[in-house]
């Protein structure tokens, strides 16, 4: 019997309950703290990576995933020559990690493997709450021609805004996009902002205080679902307690059917730095 298959990259920020409740492949990008090289969510936790950021006289690097990596998690999975990939990625604005995937699709099509690459346009748990609808759905026993489609549905239906505690970490990363007209803000001032169609990081507003910055994202949500049913994901960097107190700030006004908790990670979490809250909505 032909299986398919979903595999993602570590920037997706998914729990690892999740990854292994739903048979959900990671491929980890690689960040690089001084002399060493770890494997996002493998080798270094979260908070491991925000320890060590404390300490570091220069800003950590990240890199993606080669090619190779991604062919040999395809040859790895696809077993059956009828088993097929959905292999579901970050944002080609802010990584190569899809000019990867697409590549490796190549080196494998030779072998008679059949590997379908989304770039999500997305970063964090935004794409996570993408691949977990992907795997639910394979489970649900769905064609690969459905699974295809539903990315495409669930990649358009999906929202995300965000709140750094500090625009230093995305414009030292050179992932600060069209976010740079926010510099020379003001004390106190929480920039909110979002990515964009292509996928580039993209300024909202700029609020004046966390409570009130919070309750402009809530307001945001309210205009980009209404009454819809949803599925809710929350990550952040070292920022648990804010970060349920704003989930449950959205529960009371959305109407939520799902909701998941998760950390950003180390390549993440070097581009926008600790204190970030990251807030997803999938319509169903």
């Amino acid at each position: 019997m032909a299986k398919v298959f979903v595999v993602t990259d570590s920037t997706a920020d998914i729990p690892k309950e999740l990854q292994l409740n739903l048979g959900i492949t990671v491929v980890p990008l690689k960040v690089h703290i001084q002399d060493e090289t770890y494997l996002d969510g493998e080798t270094i936790t979260p908070l491991e990576f925000y320890q060590k950021l404390e300490k570091v006289d220069h800003l950590p690097t990240t890199s993606q995933p080669s090619p190779l990596d991604f062919v040999q998690t395809y040859k790895k999975l696809a077993i059956d020559k009828d088993d097929k990939i959905i292999s579901i990625h970050l944002s080609s604005a802010l990584s190569g990690t899809v000019q990867s995937a697409l590549l490796a699709k190549e080196m494998v099509k030779e072998e008679g493997i059949e590997v379908s690459v989304f770039d999500t346009k997305k970063a964090s748990y935004s794409i996570g709450i993408i691949v977990v609808g992907i795997a639910e759905a394979i489970k649900q026993g769905k064609t690969f021609d459905e699974l295809i489609s539903i990315t495409n549905d669930l990649i358009n239906k999906t929202q995300v805004y965000f709140m750094v505690d500090t625009l230093t970490y995305l414009q030292k990363g050179g992932r600060i996009g069209k976010a740079a007209s926010l510099f020379g803000s003001l004390l106190n001032i929480k920039p909110i902002l979002t990515l964009n169609e292509n996928g580039e990081v993209y300024p909202v507003d700029k609020i004046r205080g966390t409570n009130k910055a919070l309750q402009k994202v809530i307001q945001l949500f309210e205009q980009f679902a209404g009454d819809t049913p949803v599925r809710l994901g929350i990550s952040h960097a070292v920022n648990e307690s804010q970060s349920l107190k704003l989930a449950e700030m959205l529960k009371e006004k959305l109407n939520v059917k799902d909701f998941v908790l998760t950390e950003i990670g180390p390549v993440i979490g070097t581009h926008v730095g600790p204190g970030t809250i990251a807030v997803m909505v999938t319509k169903e």
